[in-house]
């Protein structure tokens, strides 16, 4: 089976599984990489702008880069063998950045609604100190503040948008291919299947429901940003696929 594997497909599995290797070496020595290397809103003091592309390689649990590199591991060596190892990097790195992207704009737009409940004065504290006092492991006795903050300085991490792109190009270029899923265990088309992921993901990021620390709106981005460049891309060549 890994023989089978594509070699961007393959150096990214690595890639990632050495970053979750550092992240875990340098939490034993007290340092979180992911608030340096994580995706922070560029109002946050903890923004930086390599974080656009350094994110994707970060992961908040095992589980969590388990998830994505399996759907890397399944669909991706498909599609670099149709569009070559160039395009599927620039495909990648694309719907990663995008999905970047829009996720700080959402999360921008949030974090705008919540300073409208919000004395003027909070609102310069958070943005001086806020980032500071999580860096120490506390925040605002206030929930208002407190929750502010946290929409503001809390980076996000994960390969999720850069995937959630592979799915929907696999689901394009072979939309008849049966998928066969786990729960519960029938086959399905893969244009079925990102049909309706994308429908719940939809759901799930109007929905807001309590204690749900996924970011929605950067998987639908990447499913958008996927979306358009693969119509580009196919307006330019007619047999693209």
């Amino acid at each position: 089976m890994f023989d089978r594997v594509t070699p961007i497909v393959k150096n990214l599995l690595i890639i990632n599984g050495l970053f979750f290797i550092a992240t875990l070496a340098f939490r034993m020595k007290g340092i979180e990489l992911s608030d340096f290397l994580g995706l922070h809103s560029f109002r946050s003091l903890g923004f930086q702008p390599f974080q656009m592309v350094s994110y994707m390689f970060m992961h908040a649990s095992f589980t969590h880069l388990l998830f994505n590199m399996f759907a890397l591991f399944i669909f991706g060596s498909a599609l670099e063998r149709v569009w070559d190892a160039k395009r599927f990097l620039i495909y990648y790195m694309a719907t990663g950045v995008g999905a970047g992207l829009i996720q700080m704009l959402v999360a921008h737009i949030r974090i705008n609604s919540m300073f409208a409940e919000i004395p003027q004065e909070a609102i310069d504290l958070i943005l001086t100190d806020g980032y500071g006092l999580l860096q120490q492991g506390n925040n605002y006795a206030d929930i208002l503040m407190g929750n502010a903050n946290i929409s503001l300085n809390i980076p996000t991490v994960g390969a999720s948008g850069a995937v959630f792109g592979i799915l929907l190009a696999f689901g394009m270029l072979f939309p008849n291919t049966e998928l066969m899923l786990l729960f519960p265990p029938i086959p399905i088309k893969a244009k079925y299947f990102v049909i309706g992921y994308g429908a719940i993901e939809l759901w799930m990021a109007f929905s807001n429901s309590p204690g749900d620390n996924v970011a929605h709106f950067a998987h639908l981005g990447g499913m958008l940003i996927g979306y358009i460049l693969i119509k580009k891309w196919q307006r330019d060549r007619q047999n693209f696929y």
